[in-house]
């Protein structure tokens, strides 16, 4: 049996900053982001018991192990325990961009991995059970200092507004553009790789602690998300959406010393200076992609200012995290936990434990 799921990649562009628990269960959050054609792809299959190791895990690392504890990727133990998966696994992942580099890779993997684990077992996941199953995976298993809206934007998929409520519950609301209008925003962005990639959590623990002290700066960042709303599906001049995008970038990087270095402030000003309108630095900061809002008659300007870095083209899609190759075909359980033909004469045989818990469908409290 195998199973593949796709996971697309994120760019957040108004609201980031106000996911983070601290803010929204106070305030609510209001985010505005879309994914784009490039994806987190996990293959994932039952490791039959011909070798020494039990699971075999691909990533930037080579993992033979014989005990799931002893997996060193977090993501991959701790879901394997969640899903109480004791039998042996081996899983490749694969993905388009580069990791930890501010287009919700991290969160991207968790939501593919749990959607291939559960096909594996032959269960059905909703877009809503595998964001808020990864959220909890990220934020209360493996204690990292996480927002909400990668987890659903990467599960969801599309360009969409998402609203976080105090009370965990929160909608996702597609917007809904001619395909001229979304023609004229992508026509408008440019996405390039800084070089550097960075550990979110590190960044996004120094913004927590800033939050009680920046309200009226994430007020206004929230604010801007329905802003853009009304830029983009009312026929507003598309330049001031550019021009929000430099606001929110003026606003972000009041939030931590750490969420632009200088060198980040330098590739800011030179695109500023060959034409961009606006920009961002994506993710928590520090290194990673940035996204710049150019006019089209600009953007050879703006290229030729950064081009020491790599332009990254990209398409917007709209499918979230989805099974793309499912084989049913499989080795009996017999065959896939004994290792001789003397348990023949043993008539019990290990069968995987159901999963009878209730689905995460809202994000759970977190208390201080």
């Amino acid at each position: 049996m195998m199973v593949i799921s796709r996971t697309p990649y994120r760019i957040s562009f108004f609201g980031g900053g106000t996911d983070y628990h601290t803010w929204y269960q106070k305030h609510g959050s209001r985010v505005l982001s879309t994914t784009i054609n490039h994806y987190c792809y996990l293959h994932c299959r039952p490791l039959a018991p011909f070798f020494e190791h039990k699971t075999r895990v691909v990533w930037s690392k080579v993992e033979e192990v014989l005990q799931h504890s002893d997996i060193q990727h977090p993501a991959v133990r701790a879901v394997l325990d969640f899903l109480h998966i004791n039998q042996g696994i081996e899983i490749h992942h694969q993905g388009d961009l580069p990791a930890r580099s501010g287009l919700g890779s991290s969160s991207a993997f968790t939501v593919g991995l749990l959607h291939a684990m559960y096909a594996l077992r032959g269960m059905m996941s909703s877009k809503r059970e595998l964001a808020c199953e990864a959220i909890h995976i990220e934020r209360e298993i493996l204690q990292e200092n996480v927002g909400v809206q990668d987890q659903i934007a990467t599960a969801y998929g599309g360009l969409n507004k998402i609203h976080v409520h105090p009370d965990g519950d929160f909608e996702v609301t597609p917007l809904v553009l001619p395909h001229g209008r979304l023609r004229e925003l992508h026509d408008h962005l440019l996405l390039f790789f800084t070089g550097v990639s960075r550990t979110a959590s590190d960044i996004a623990a120094d913004k927590i602690k800033s939050i009680p002290q920046k309200a009226h700066e994430l007020h206004q960042m929230q604010s801007m998300v329905d802003k853009a709303e009304r830029i983009l599906c009312t026929g507003q001049d598309l330049s001031l959406f550019g021009e929000l995008l430099h606001e929110t970038w003026v606003l972000k990087r009041q939030l931590s010393n750490k969420i632009a270095p200088a060198y980040i402030d330098d590739i800011y000003e030179k695109a500023r200076h060959a034409g961009a309108i606006g920009g961002k630095l994506l993710g928590a900061g520090g290194g990673g992609f940035m996204l710049f809002f150019v006019k089209p008659e600009d953007k050879i300007k703006v290229c030729d200012a950064l081009k020491d870095l790599l332009l990254v083209p990209f398409e917007f899609e709209s499918s979230g995290s989805q099974i793309i190759f499912y084989d049913r075909q499989q080795y009996s359980q017999m065959s896939m936990t004994r290792r001789d033909y003397m348990h023949l004469r043993n008539h019990h045989i290990e069968e995987a434990k159901p999963l009878n818990r209730q689905r995460l469908t809202r994000l759970g409290l977190v208390k201080e």
